[in-house]
């Protein structure tokens, strides 16, 4: 059996020199997401962060924007700047250095919608950038709120993808007679309910039924969705004539249906039964292979090999495996190589 040699990791998280220079000024002390960048130098340190992909052959990477958001830290205004200095940044790394990074994916000032949009259309038709992340919720706002609505029409229009990352942090309890969450819950196990929450919202709000060509990429293989399929199919069939007349009616399929639109990658740090559960979900077409590079105990490295080696022990073909190291995200990008 031979092994797929182009790999395109379609989640990896960098900042910026200039951008992470500018967030070090102004965002809020003691944020734990800031102290976390301070400790994973292949995030801005470009020779670390080479050394470790010339491990793996044939790797190439799309670049986020690592957390936290703009519009966490910034007013509208600062929000704005820093959004335009970050696109610019990516825009410049998949320039430079074309055969390290196969694309760059936008970042938008989300409490300042009339200027996201703007900067979508720049990001986009000047700096050649390849979609969007919005990180869930938005300000404590759900992705399916009205006001980024026009985000979603404008996304189906460029039929670029919108990467969606969950964020939730230690102020979010997992009791409500509590502060704060405790041992790290709602990282490990509140991001991929945050993830599933998202898709669920949007699903029931009529945005893929209205935007029926929308792509939408989930971090952490679609959250809970595919080891929990049965339990969701079975769960809103049994439920889903007591939800709202209104609710019912913005969909013409089965539920499940559009649960199987989104796009999943491999993120959950190698495990090929967990894979092949979301394979035997989505199939081949709807996963994308990421690793979450570079946030792991060994600075990007060990999620590189763990999820390479879970994808290759997948029981599927090897035409099936070229699909989800590179070809659909090729697809998905338009990339040419």
């Amino acid at each position: 059996m031979s092994k797929p040699t182009s790999k395109i990791d379609i989640f990896t998280h960098i900042m910026p020199v200039r951008y992470r220079e500018k967030l070090l000024k102004i965002a809020p002390p003691g944020l734990d997401i800031i102290v976390n960048v301070g400790s994973t130098p292949t995030l801005f340190d470009l020779n670390q962060r080479f050394r470790i992909m010339d491990k793996f052959d044939g790797l190439r990477q799309v670049l986020t924007l690592s957390a936290p958001p703009v519009e966490q830290i910034a007013d509208p205004k600062q929000a704005e700047d820093l959004a335009r200095l970050a696109n610019d940044g990516l825009a410049e790394l998949v320039h430079k250095y074309p055969d390290r990074f196969a694309a760059g994916v936008a970042s938008l000032p989300m409490n300042n919608m009339d200027a996201a949009l703007v900067e979508l259309d720049r990001a986009v038709k000047d700096l050649k950038l390849k979609g969007v992340q919005v990180l869930t919720p938005v300000n404590e706002k759900p992705l399916d709120a009205p006001e980024f609505l026009p985000l979603f029409e404008k996304m189906a229009g460029y039929d670029l993808p919108v990467w969606i990352h969950p964020r939730r942090g230690q102020d979010y309890p997992d009791y409500r007679t509590e502060e704060e969450s405790k041992c790290r819950v709602f990282s490990v196990f509140g991001w991929p309910y945050e993830t599933t929450v998202a898709m669920t919202r949007i699903i029931f709000s009529g945005i893929l039924e209205t935007y029926p060509n929308l792509k939408l990429i989930t971090h952490h293989c679609g959250g809970m969705v595919p080891f929990l399929r049965e339990r969701v199919i079975g769960s809103y069939d049994r439920i889903f004539k007591d939800l709202k007349d209104d609710v019912r009616q913005r969909l013409s399929k089965p539920h499940v249906e559009y649960f199987r639109m989104f796009y999943n990658d491999t993120a959950i740090n190698g495990n090929t039964s967990a894979l092949m559960c979301a394979y035997e979900f989505c199939g081949a077409e709807h996963l994308l292979f990421a690793t979450d590079n570079p946030f792991d105990t060994e600075l990007g490295e060990r999620n590189l090999r763990q999820v390479i080696n879970a994808i290759e022990q997948m029981a599927i073909s090897d035409a099936e495996k070229e699909m989800i190291f590179a070809g659909n995200a090729r697809k998905l990008l338009a990339l040419s190589s």
